[in-house]
């Protein structure tokens, strides 16, 4: 079994394991269980941080098995530059939300930590997969335990979040169908999606082949307006489900948008470019608007989120390598950081069981190292140089300005917005005098919690202060897809 079998099984095993104990089961021994299965699933990764060729565009650890024979349906998996860093990533994040979730999570303990190590797996083959087939097979399996996730384990309204992170998903990815199957029978027969980057396509056929790409991808970011679904979700998921959700199953729709959208479409990418970038202006400073006013902490975070990501792809449709590998890093950094301050929520949420902001305010009085933490990781998502959140922000701001001035000026508001909000919310919650009993009695992180924010602290710190080992996986293979978008595929 090649690496990138073993990083998508390794998880799926141990969950189904995990699935089949039992409701009855020693909860200690099933937590146990899940982070072995958890570090067991980071650790097969880690081979191929040593072994990958920063200085080649092809796929690298590449495997091909026959699947479905009669449909020419292939178990192709294969990593490059734009994709390397999501596997690893992936990994880490579930041994972050196995930690985290020790002990909030009492009931059906074996069914939740099973549903996540089957999640991060399937997230890491959608990453992995070089076959259309396979890729849609994996990119809508990760709703099934998602889906799961927020509806058992979720708040009051948990069901209706469910329900429409489920259909909003699904409705979109069934457009994306249509064009996997168009191209598969214009190809000749074939799912493979290096074979449809040459496919030469008609003006309508790439139009329409690029909309309905971004029916899944754009709900998936999510951009505006199909970004309603996260805010519900999020404020109703529980704490592993809101970190996951924010750090890694976002970043799906835009690594969809890299390896089908851009390659497959091309001429269909330039020509709408104007409305992806616009609508990710819209994203970066309407929604940081919305962010000013809300009340409830993850509902601040989680339009903070369509912000950020709005950095994502208005990175990718500048069509510049500053912007494609600032979107890259972007959601590398998203994912450090939005993590850690939904599990930051959670610290919170699990001593008070309140996500109001005017519930708390003076918790550094009671909580020290917590509240240190915190402002880590909230100015991290303000976009403080030094810190991870800075890196792809203004990888894309330069990018920007350099396309255009009013672009890159309207990009940069961001920065202003991201700081309002999210420093408003730190002063409200964190600053000040204690304001009632609840505070009060707050008692500081334990050590499992120190380890989860100081290993999240570690990363964010890292990626600001030396970037060099992520931007260099990416720089052979962003100048490799930038080319082939240049180029017209119009018959």
């Amino acid at each position: 079994m090649g690496l990138l079998s073993l990083a998508i099984w390794t998880p799926i095993l141990f969950g189904v394991v995990l699935l089949a104990l039992g409701r009855e089961s020693q909860v200690r021994a099933v937590r146990w269980l899940a982070l072995i299965g958890a570090i067991a699933g980071l650790l097969v990764t880690l081979p191929l941080l040593s072994g990958f060729d920063t200085t080649t565009a092809n796929m690298q650890f590449v495997e091909k098995s026959l699947w479905i024979e009669r449909f020419n349906i292939h178990y192709h998996l294969g990593l490059d530059g734009l994709s390397f860093w999501f596997v690893p990533l992936t990994a880490f994040i579930t041994v972050i939300v196995v930690i985290a979730s020790w002990e909030n999570i009492t009931e059906r303990v074996n069914q939740y930590m099973g549903a996540f190590l089957i999640l991060s797996g399937l997230m890491v083959g959608v990453f992995c997969a070089l076959d259309g087939l396979l890729f849609y097979v994996f990119f809508e399996a990760t709703l099934i335990p998602m889906y799961l996730i927020i509806g058992i384990w979720g708040g009051p309204n948990k069901i209706y979040a469910a329900f429409k992170f489920f259909l909003y998903t699904l409705m979109g990815s069934l457009l994306t169908l249509v064009a996997l199957i168009y191209l598969y029978n214009k190809s000749g027969g074939s799912f493979d999606i290096q074979t449809w980057h040459q496919l030469p396509l008609g003006s309508t056929a790439q139009t329409l082949i690029f909309f309905a790409f971004f029916a899944a991808f754009a709900v998936k970011v999510p951009m505006w307006p199909v970004h309603t679904w996260l805010p519900d979700v999020h404020v109703e998921a529980p704490t592993g489900g809101s970190a996951v959700l924010a750090a890694i199953m976002l970043k799906l729709g835009a690594y969809g948008f890299l390896r089908f959208s851009l390659p497959i479409a091309p001429d269909a990418a330039r020509e709408w470019a104007w409305l992806m970038i616009t609508l990710s202006l819209v994203a970066v400073i309407y929604v940081g608007m919305v962010a000013l006013v809300q009340k409830d902490m993850k509902k601040l975070v989680a339009y903070s989120s369509v912000a950020h990501m709005g950095f994502v792809t208005l990175g990718f449709f500048i069509f510049n390598d500053l912007g494609v590998a600032g979107g890259i890093v972007q959601m590398i950094a998203h994912g450090f950081v939005s993590g850690a301050m939904f599990l930051c929520i959670g610290v919170l949420y699990d001593r008070v069981h309140s996500r109001e902001i005017a519930a708390y305010g003076g918790v550094v009085n009671t909580m020290p190292k917590f509240a240190a933490f915190a402002l880590l990781f909230a100015m991290a998502n303000c976009g403080l140089p030094a810190t991870a959140g800075f890196v792809g922000e203004w990888m894309v701001i330069l990018a920007a300005v350099k396309f255009n001035f009013w672009v890159g000026m309207g990009a940069a508001t961001a920065l202003m917005f991201g700081a309002a909000y999210t420093l408003w919310m730190y002063k409200r919650v964190y600053l000040g005098p204690v304001a009632n009993d609840h505070v009060k009695e707050l008692q500081d992180i334990n050590c499992r919690e120190f380890l989860v924010l100081g290993v999240l602290a570690v990363a964010v710190l890292y990626m600001g202060i030396y970037p060099k080992p992520f931007t260099d996986v990416m720089d052979v293979s962003v100048a490799q897809l930038l080319q082939h978008v240049a180029q017209s595929k119009l018959p």
